[in-house]
C-alpha cells in the first residue's frame, strides 16, 4: 500500500502575496523596455551635455585668442594719446615742422600695427553721439552741426574686434 500524500487543506496552506506572483513574460518585457528606455535617455543626456561642454570650451578658446591682446593694447593706448598731444602742440610751430612729420609717421605706423591686430579708433567731429561708445564731458555749440552730434573730440576711443576698450571723450553739440 502506498501511503497517501497529504494535501494541504485550504486553512493550513501558506498564502502567496499578490506581489510575489510570478511575473508574466509580458510584464517582464515591459519592465525591461522601460529600463532600456531610461538608460537610453540617460545616455542621450550625457552625450548632449558632452557636446554642450565641447562647444562652450571651443567658444571660450576662440574668445581667449580673439581678446588675448586686450590688456597689452589697453596699456599702449596712452602712448597714442601722447603722440596725439605732441602732434597737436607741434603743428602750430614752424620750428617743429620736421619733428611733427616724424611723430605723425610714428603714429601712423603704430595705428597700422594695431589695426592688423583688430584695434580700431573712433571719435570724429560730426558723428552722431552714441552713449555706448562716447563719454560726454560737456556741451558745445557749433553752427552747421546736427543736434547731439560730436562737436569736439577731446580723446579718441578704441575698440578691439568690436569690444570697447575705451570710450571716446567728446563735447556734444547743443543748439543755443
Amino acid at each position: 500500500m502506498v501511503p497517501e500524500e497529504k494535501l494541504p487543506d485550504a486553512e493550513t496552506a501558506p498564502e502567496t502575496p499578490a506581489e510575489e506572483t510570478p511575473a508574466t513574460p509580458e510584464d517582464t518585457i515591459e519592465r525591461l523596455r522601460a529600463e532600456l528606455a531610461a538608460e537610453a535617455d540617460k545616455r542621450l543626456r550625457a552625450l548632449a551635455e558632452t557636446e554642450n561642454l565641447k562647444k562652450r570650451l571651443i567658444k571660450e578658446k576662440e574668445d581667449f585668442q580673439k581678446y588675448a591682446t586686450e590688456s597689452l593694447v589697453s596699456e599702449l593706448i596712452p602712448v597714442l594719446d601722447h603722440l596725439d598731444l605732441a602732434l597737436a602742440h607741434g603743428r602750430g610751430n614752424e620750428a617743429c615742422k620736421d619733428f611733427v612729420v616724424g611723430v605723425d609717421m610714428t603714429r601712423k605706423a603704430f595705428i597700422d600695427i594695431l589695426a592688423r591686430h583688430g584695434v580700431t579708433e573712433f571719435g570724429a567731429v560730426g558723428e552722431a553721439f552714441d552713449p555706448e561708445t562716447h563719454e560726454a564731458i560737456g556741451v558745445a555749440s557749433v553752427a552747421g552741426l546736427a543736434e547731439d552730434a560730436v562737436a569736439q573730440v577731446v580723446q579718441r576711443g578704441y575698440m578691439l574686434r568690436g569690444r570697447l576698450l575705451r570710450p571716446a571723450k567728446v563735447m556734444v553739440n547743443k543748439a543755443q
